[in-house]
């Protein structure tokens, strides 16, 4: 990039991940911030909201008069599922792109923002999680599979999440469905007698999701075969252990055209 700064725009500023995102924009030479928009908090600093010094960028309102007037080239969003595909169209309307990590797209709604950012020749990103070592288990999840196809996954949230299953455990299953046979795991005159007890089912498999206060997130993926398990496990223990992943997402997708699905893909 030379010594261009990136510019970046964070919807959700004031939330939780978006505190994050904001620190580590303003931490990053390579990276300017040029908009913060959330409900909260309107017209204060955003840099004192995020425990740091006035950095002289005021909370906003309004996400598309917020992208017309800072021109960013980049728009960070953790907002949440009802939201998240309006900001999304709004960014890549003015050629913005967008690099999200709320959760909650459909397959539909992936290939139509895919086909706005390709009309508009920018690139984007849908990342349902931004850890390395999230990324990694996916990957190893992948691998296992073709192995041993027996297989289902636990994912553990705090109690205020929105979706379930989470759209890391989907992502999940989608990468071990692309390297195993559908496979109608269990007993086939298996019942349930309390409905749901055997989790959501995906593929032959399922997902169980558990949602208590005390859990930040944690997923484990449990492989059967005979005589043996095999569990693959990550635990995300603080919002900051995303930030790297978002630095890496917000620099890579400056050279993409169209809308990636999945972290993952900007990992080489």
């Amino acid at each position: 990039m030379g010594d261009y700064m990136i510019k970046v725009a964070v919807t959700g500023a004031t939330g939780r991940m978006g505190i994050e995102v904001v620190k580590m924009v303003l931490d990053d030479p390579e990276l300017q911030l040029v908009a913060a928009i959330d409900r909260a908090s309107i017209d204060l600093d955003i840099g004192r909201i995020a425990g740091k010094e006035a950095c002289g960028i005021r909370i906003q309102s309004d996400l598309e008069l917020a992208l017309v007037e800072s021109k960013p080239d980049v728009m960070v969003d953790f907002t949440t599922p009802q939201s998240v595909i309006i900001n999304t169209k709004l960014a890549i309307k003015h050629k913005v792109r967008p690099v999200i990590g709320t959760t909650g797209f459909t397959p539909e709604d992936i290939a139509e923002l895919d086909r706005l950012c390709q009309a508009q020749e920018i690139g984007g990103l849908i990342a349902p999680n931004f850890s390395i070592g999230a990324i990694l288990m996916m990957k190893f999840a992948a691998q296992a599979a073709k192995y041993m196809p027996h297989v289902e996954i636990i994912e553990y949230h705090g109690d205020q999440k929105l979706d379930a299953p989470s759209g890391t455990s989907i992502k999940t299953a989608e990468m071990i469905s692309e390297a195993r046979q559908e496979l109608r795991q269990g007993n086939p005159k298996e019942e349930e007698t309390i409905e749901g007890s055997r989790g959501g089912y995906y593929d032959g498999f399922r997902i169980h999701s558990v949602r208590l206060p005390g859990i930040f997130a944690q997923q484990e993926v449990i492989f059967g075969g005979y005589g043996q398990t095999l569990k693959i496990r990550h635990d995300s223990y603080e919002r900051a252990g995303y930030m790297p992943g978002v630095n890496i997402a917000i620099k890579k997708v400056m050279g993409y055209t169209g809308l990636v699905y999945g972290f993952e893909n900007f990992i080489d």
